[in-house]
């Protein structure tokens, strides 16, 4: 089991690569072939748009066929292909093409590892467990900063990304081969298992609103516009944006690590959630304010939001508690469509928003994303606040 663990993380480090490295080749694509940052975003919402849309044919394929087989065969088709799409790429319609593909293909291999968490685990432990995954899989959160830059500067991006390309082909084939799929749980007699009894569950309505919105602030920024940012009001290079960037994923993974056990700690899900969401529309009102502070200032601000946006899994804890354990896999899919699909309509609404925003100052267009991100969190908390909470 913890071997088939070790393989699902690597794979999920990939899908943390793949959704965080166009910020560091922004630079590299608009010189190469004339990709701009708007393009970027339609990119980069197009990635989390189909990574949500999966999670229902995801979690179907969870409960009925098992974790080995849909993480293998969906990161091995989707993600080595849209990889190397990429690497070949000569035109904004290939690199929507290829994160389209990528999306599909990293769809499977976190939701893999929280059903077996979910089937194999005690409930007490499933936040710390769902945290720690997310941490040690954020190092490709890490490889997408600065090592990213510096590859690309190096070996060339199209080089670079070919690797990657081999890398997700070769952890595909070694989930199919290490993974052990756990017991499958049997209905009640006279459950249903459709996606229908689970928006029965009225506990889920007052989540959800926060989880379309939680992270989206923290894989916007660090994912795109850290890039055009600095970039934009500071002329840094891709190593300066890439060390920014680096600063900010370390702190999502200490994020990850820091809100796990806090549910034992403090006795409630609930307040944990939202007092750390609260502190991340704090950081991102901060940077609207005072977006001329300095690249280090600012990169301080953009590492709070990495940070306090890192109450997924806690939320996603919150969330599980009330599923029944046959419906597990649509379950832990379905909170993940919310969250996934929340960052994808987001990150297009964003690229928009800052279209709209080029005749005002760089800065000003800057400062509106930035509100923009931070009034989406503020709402979704004033929800989240009426929500029931609950502990294993």
């Amino acid at each position: 089991m913890k071997l088939s663990l070790l393989f699902l993380v690597l794979g999920y480090l990939l899908s943390q690569f793949y959704r965080s490295f166009l910020a560091v080749l922004a630079g590299f694509l608009q010189v190469d072939i004339g990709v701009g940052a708007d393009d970027l975003a339609l990119a980069s919402g197009l990635w989390f748009l189909t990574f949500a849309l999966m999670q229902l044919p995801v979690g179907w394929a969870l409960d009925t066929y098992g974790p080995r087989r849909t993480a293998a065969l969906l990161l091995g088709l989707g993600g080595t292909g849209g990889a190397v799409i990429l690497a070949v790429a000569q035109n904004a319609l290939h690199i929507h093409l290829a994160m389209t593909l990528l999306g599909i293909g990293c769809a499977p291999v976190l939701m893999a590892s929280y059903y077996i968490f979910a089937r194999s685990f005690p409930p007490l432990l499933f936040a710390t467990l769902a945290g720690a995954v997310i941490g040690f899989g954020s190092l490709g959160n890490i490889l997408g900063a600065l090592p990213m830059a510096w590859a690309a500067e190096s070996f060339g991006w199209r080089g670079s990304i070919l690797v990657i390309a081999g890398v997700t082909a070769l952890v595909s084939v070694l989930i199919w081969l290490v993974v052990q799929d756990p017991p499958q749980a049997e209905a009640p007699d006279g459950a249903k298992g459709g996606l229908r009894d689970l928006l029965k569950i009225r506990a889920l309505w007052l989540l959800l609103p926060l989880l379309a919105v939680n992270y989206a602030p923290a894989a916007g920024l660090r994912g795109l516009w850290a890039g055009p940012f600095y970039t934009d009001l500071y002329d840094a290079s891709a190593t300066v944006i890439g060390q920014v960037t680096l600063v900010m994923a370390l702190a999502m993974i200490a994020g990850n690590f820091a809100y796990g056990p806090l549910d034992r700690v403090f006795g409630t899900r609930k307040g944990v959630v939202l007092a750390g969401n609260l502190c991340g529309a704090l950081c991102l009102a901060a940077l609207a304010l005072f977006p001329l502070s300095g690249i280090w200032a600012t990169g301080v601000l953009l590492a709070g939001v990495g940070f306090f946006g890192a109450s997924f899994p806690m939320m996603m804890a919150h969330g599980r508690s009330f599923i029944p354990a046959h419906l597990t896999g649509r379950g832990v899919t379905l909170l993940n469509l919310f969250s996934i699909g929340g960052v994808g309509v987001i990150q297009m609404a964003s690229g928009a928003i800052h279209a709209k925003a080029q005749p005002l100052p760089p800065e000003a267009a800057y400062q509106t994303l930035f509100l923009f991100f931070g009034g989406l969190l503020l709402l979704g908390c004033v929800i989240y606040a009426f929500a029931q909470d609950r502990t294993d």
